[in-house]
């Protein structure tokens, strides 16, 4: 019996919905262009390539891993679902499905905090599907998160080079320009974005952290507004709640941080957000609950007080 490639989609499938927050992607094809839903409508002229797609038999060891991988996936076992997709890859080492199977075995491993050996599956997918965009946002993405920023910014401009309509890669450039305090920079990378979807989430998103950075805290609540009315977040809630609470919009504060806490009561950043709004009605009882919340959490106190005091 034979199935096509696609079936391997299933072996992450319920790993893509624990990563919704700027996170690993699922691979879906094993061509050079690996295409993605970017956050918001896509692109309206964009076409994905034609991906390569190889017949498996479902009888050989290979498959009946991948298989068995995908039922721990679907109970959140990452480290079992691991093991099974390094037996499959090491059932058949020249299997070109195999940067796939990296792919996602790095993807487990990120989700477990094994971060140098994720680093090391993405960077060997790569070496057998180089122009893969997706693994490339991938390892970019788990650079950031490694703090290095240098190695990100490769990944993420030769992103811009091998897809000119790629607005995901473009986003986090402009964020990093913003963060090295390069507005000009930030600025023209969202608008590139805007040039290929005019209708593009990342494009609001990202001016509305600008906006936000630069102190117009009501032109940023409005471009978060248009974001989050399409695909809301509690990242987007939590910056427009910010937003809310510089100038004084109290309780529509308090609706975007319960709307957060919601989707992720374990976020300490709310928590503090909620002591803020606190602070700000005078509820110190309240606003102490929550800074000893965020600090059991993971959060530092003096991080928390300097925070509160700007």
């Amino acid at each position: 019996m034979k199935n096509q490639l696609s079936r391997l989609l299933l072996v992450v499938a319920a790993a893509a919905l624990a990563w919704l927050q700027g996170g690993a992607q699922v691979i879906n094809s094993i061509g050079d262009e690996n295409m993605k839903v970017e956050r918001g409508l896509k692109p309206k002229e964009k076409k994905a390539e034609t991906p390569y797609i190889v017949d498996i038999d479902t009888e050989t060891p290979y498959f009946q891993y991948i298989d068995s991988a995908q039922n721990y996936i679907y109970s959140h076992d990452w480290p079992i679902a691991e093991q099974w997709l390094l037996k499959a890859f090491m059932a058949d080492p020249e299997n070109p499905s195999n940067s796939m199977v990296l792919s996602n075995i790095a993807t487990l491993q990120r989700y477990q905090g094994k971060l140098s050996e994720a680093v090391k599956n993405y960077t060997l997918a790569l070496d057998m599907t180089p122009h893969a965009v997706t693994l490339l946002l991938n390892r970019a993405a788990l650079y950031v998160e490694l703090d290095s920023i240098e190695r990100a910014v490769d990944d993420y401009e030769r992103v811009c080079e091998l897809d000119m309509y790629d607005t995901e890669s473009r986003y986090s450039l402009g964020v990093i320009a913003m963060e090295r305090g390069d507005t000009k920079r930030a600025e023209d990378l969202f608008n590139e974005i805007r040039r290929i979807n005019p209708n593009s989430g990342l494009y609001h998103e990202g001016m509305g952290l600008l906006y936000k950075r630069n102190g117009n805290y009501s032109r940023a609540a409005e471009l978060f507004t248009q974001v989050i009315k399409v695909q809301p977040s509690a990242q987007l809630l939590a910056h427009r709640a910010d937003c809310y609470l510089a100038t004084k919009r109290l309780n529509d504060a308090e609706e975007d941080i319960r709307t957060a806490l919601g989707i992720t009561p374990d976020d300490p950043y709310l928590y503090v957000l909620r002591a803020k709004l606190n602070k700000l009605r005078f509820q110190r009882d309240d606003m102490n609950r929550d800074i000893n919340t965020a600090v059991s959490l993971g959060l530092p106190r003096d991080y928390i007080t300097t925070t509160l005091n700007e």
